[in-house]
C-alpha cells in the first residue's frame, strides 16, 4: 500500500521542508521536492503542516476496571481526532498493573481495541521492586509518590531507595506531598467549595515532593522524568537538576489558574492542583528556555455525574486528549510558540525520553505515524463532539484556531476532519510501541 502526500509544509527535525512525502506500507518510504510516482491514494495538503504523530506519555485510559468512565476503543478513537498516534498509559487501573502479567493483559486488551500505538507504565508498590527489576514491554515505571491509594501509594523512604537503586527502567512519578496534603485538609477542614483543592494541594506539597524525587534521581544516576509540573518553583528545581532528569507540563497546568474555579467548578479540580497566574507563565518559561521537554495530557476521564458531586467527593482530572494538540496550535496563533516547538514537545522530545523505535520524527524509514494540521482551521470545541466516552471537555465552547485535519497511524489513515466533525476510520493500524533499552 502506496500513500502520497503532496504540497505539504513537511516539519522535519531541522527545518519545513516543502515537497511530498510518501508512504510504503508502514513507513516513510521517501521525502522530496515532487515525487512522481504512481500510489494507490494521493493526498493534496494544499500547504497545510505535516507534523509527526503525537506522542502522549501519560494518559489514563480506565480499561480494565473503570470502564464506565472511558476505554481503549473510546481513548484511541479520540486519540486519532487529536492527532495522538501514540499514547503511554498509566498503571492505577482495576486491578493496577504492577506485574508483568498486568502489563500483558492490557497490551492484549489494547491489541484488540486501539486505533492507535500504545504502551503500559508499571506500577510500584512497596514491595514490588523484583518485578520492577525484570519487566519487559513496558517504557518505565511509575511511581505515585503522593495522590494514590492502597499499593500504589509509595511515599516510604526506604523503598523509595531500592526502586531507585536496584531498578534500570525509566522512572517517572506524581510529586505531592502526602504529609504536606493531610496536614493542609485539616487545616483547611471548614473551608467550602472546590477553590480549597488549590490551598489543599499547595505549592508546597509539589515542591517538597518533586525536591525529593531530584534527589533520589540524582544520588542513584537513575533517569526520571517528572509529570505535570504545576509550579514555578518546581521549574526553578528543574533548571539545576541534572541532565537525565526531564519534566512535561499540562495543557491544564498552562491555561487554567485558581482564577477558574469560579467559571469552571469541579471540572477543572485536578491533582496537582492549579495554581496562579505567575505559575502558568514560569510553566511557559521553562517550556520555551528547554527546562520542560515535553507537553503531555494527563488524560484522566470522569463522568460529569462523578464530577458534579459536591467537594471534597468529586473527582480529580479532566479529558484532554483529543484537544491538546489544538490547544498548543491556537496558542501557536497567539505567538507564544511555533510549529517547530510544539513538534519537539509533542513528538521528539517523548519518544526520545521513552526510547521508541522509529518514533517521533519525520524521516526515511521511520514509522508512518503522521498528522497534518491547518493552522487557519477555526473549530469551536463541542462536547456533543468528543469522542473520548465521558463526552465532555472543559475548553466545552471555546473557540480554537488551527487543528489537525487529517491522521495517519502506521500508514493507515484513521481520522479526517469533514468540514464538521472528524470521520474516524478504525482499521487493525494500532500496535504495541518497541522501546530501545541499553545493552
Amino acid at each position: 500500500m502506496k500513500t502520497l502526500i503532496k504540497n505539504a509544509r513537511i516539519v522535519l527535525p531541522d527545518e519545513i521542508f516543502e515537497g511530498s512525502l510518501l508512504i510504503e506500507d508502514e513507513r516513510i518510504a521517501d521525502i522530496g521536492p515532487a515525487i512522481q510516482i504512481d500510489a494507490g491514494e494521493t493526498v493534496d495538503a494544499g500547504g497545510k503542516f505535516l507534523m509527526p504523530g503525537v506522542i502522549d506519555d501519560q494518559v489514563h485510559f480506565r480499561e480494565p476496571g473503570l470502564i464506565h468512565k472511558e476505554d481503549l476503543a473510546h481513548a484511541s478513537r479520540a486519540c486519532a481526532k487529536g492527532g495522538v498516534t501514540s499514547f503511554l498509559e498509566m498503571p492505577n487501573t482495576k486491578p493496577p498493573a504492577t506485574t508483568q502479567e498486568g502489563i500483558e493483559h492490557k497490551l492484549g486488551l489494547a491489541a484488540r481495541s486501539s486505533i492507535v500505538n500504545y504502551g503500559f507504565y508499571i506500577g510500584a508498590t512497596t514491595d514490588n521492586v523484583a518485578e520492577l527489576a525484570a519487566a519487559t514491554r513496558t517504557p518505565g515505571i511509575k511511581i505515585f509518590i503522593g495522590s494514590s491509594t492502597g499499593d500504589l501509594l509509595v511515599d516510604d523512604q526506604e523503598a523509595l531507595e531500592r526502586i531507585f537503586a536496584e531498578t534500570t527502567l525509566p522512572i517517572c512519578a506524581h510529586c505531592e506531598d502526602e504529609k504536606t496534603v493531610r496536614e493542609n485538609a485539616a487545616k483547611f477542614a471548614d473551608e467550602k467549595g472546590v477553590a480549597v483543592h488549590s490551598k489543599i494541594r499547595d505549592h508546597r506539597a509539589a515542591v517538597i515532593s518533586t525536591t525529593r524525587a531530584i534527589d533520589l534521581s540524582t544520588r542513584h544516576k537513575h533517569p526520571f522524568h517528572v509529570l505535570h509540573v504545576s509550579t514555578g518553583d518546581e521549574v526553578g528545581l528543574l533548571r539545576s537538576a541534572p541532565e537525565w532528569v526531564t519534566a512535561e507540563a499540562c495543557p491544564h497546568h498552562l491555561l487554567f489558574n485558581i482564577d477558574d474555579y469560579d467559571r469552571l467548578g469541579s471540572l477543572v479540580k485536578m491533582n496537582p492542583s492549579i495554581k496562579t497566574r505567575a505559575d502558568n507563565e514560569k510553566i511557559w518559561g521553562g517550556l520555551l528556555d528547554g527546562t520542560i521537554e515535553v507537553i503531555a495530557t494527563d488524560h484522566a476521564p470522569h463522568t460529569l455525574e462523578e464530577k458534579d458531586q459536591v467537594y471534597p467527593n468529586c473527582p480529580s482530572g479532566l479529558p484532554a486528549v483529543e484537544n491538546s494538540l489544538a490547544l498548543m496550535l491556537n496558542e501557536m496563533n497567539n505567538g507564544r510558540c511555533t510549529i517547530e516547538q510544539i513538534t519537539g514537545w509533542m513528538c521528539e522530545a517523548p519518544a526520545r525520553i521513552w526510547n521508541m523505535k522509529n518514533k517521533g520524527r519525520i524521516q526515511r524509514g521511520a514509522d508512518a505515524d503522521l498528522v497534518m494540521v491547518d493552522p487557519e482551521l477555526k473549530h469551536v470545541v463541542r462536547n456533543d463532539q468528543q469522542k473520548t466516552k465521558c463526552g465532555w471537555s472543559p475548553w466545552d465552547g471555546e473557540m480554537l484556531k488551527g487543528w489537525p485535519v487529517a491522521t495517519w497511524v502506521m500508514g493507515h489513515l484513521v481520522s479526517r476532519f469533514n468540514g464538521e466533525d472528524w470521520d474516524i476510520n478504525a482499521p487493525k493500524s494500532g500496535q504495541e510501541i518497541q522501546f530501545e533499552r541499553p545493552a
